[in-house]
């Protein structure tokens, strides 16, 4: 009996150090991939997808191809997850709730949805001011995908059709609440942001020093908003981060 017990308590302690074993190991395989696309946003941004190799990337990371390749598939697979890991990033940190309330519906947006949803804007801006790898590669893809065949290209389309609805949904609430007023051409506006938005950013990764982008996107979005808004107001003083 007092054997069996001895035994039996061997077998639970191998098996706790089994999974702490597995969990050690899921850690070190999670900061890999996580290097790997962080590496990947550095190689984007420089050679864009056709010139990136996965073998330089592997080789960066300090792992063989075969490595990288057993957390992605291949090029287009790490490029896809790279622009998910982005997209996620922007939606988790500025965009938790959708326009109109976490419903989505557009009758639900309160007076001032618009104006926050702007300021919102301008501090994803702000935010990209610290991630110039990013922003340089998203402005390098953009215009690669341009190109049909991109494996990027039905990404970029969707993304911005996504954008501009979400944009002009709110707008067309704000208008419908007495935010905005009745004549707004909602896609006009919607489409402007998204232009000053991109150019700003081209702007800024050409010459960081002299471009303040957050502070220049306020002050259209501030003029655009006076503009549009029932009562002539707009966004609340622009504040350096």
């Amino acid at each position: 009996m007092a054997a069996a017990a001895r035994e039996q308590g061997r077998t639970v302690r191998k098996g706790g150090g089994g999974a702490a074993a597995a969990r050690g190991s899921y850690a070190v395989g999670d900061a890999r991939r996580q290097k790997i696309l962080d590496t990947a946003v550095d190689h984007f941004a420089r050679w864009g997808f056709h010139a990136s190799s996965l073998a330089r990337i592997a080789n960066d990371c300090g792992i063989t191809q075969g490595g990288l390749l057993h957390h992605f598939r291949g090029k287009e697979d790490l490029l896809l997850c790279v622009l998910a890991q982005s997209e996620r990033h922007d939606v988790e940190r500025l965009f938790t709730d959708p326009p109109g309330g976490r419903d989505g519906g557009a009758a639900a947006a309160d007076e001032g949805a618009v104006a926050r949803y702007f300021a919102t804007v301008v501090a994803l801006a702000a935010d990209n001011t610290r991630r110039p790898g990013i922003v340089r590669m998203f402005q390098t893809l953009v215009g690669e995908s341009g190109n049909p065949g991109h494996p990027a290209h039905a990404y970029f389309t969707e993304r911005y059709s996504r954008v501009l609805g979400r944009t002009v949904a709110l707008l067309e609430a704000g208008a419908a609440c007495g935010e905005l007023r009745a004549d707004t051409d909602c896609e006009a506006a919607g489409r402007e942001t998204l232009a000053v938005m991109d150019g700003l950013q081209i702007q800024w990764i050409l010459a960081p020093q002299a471009v303040d982008m957050p502070a220049l996107l306020h002050a259209f979005l501030d003029r655009l908003l006076r503009g549009i808004s029932t009562t002539g107001t707009g966004l609340a003083p622009y504040v350096t981060p």
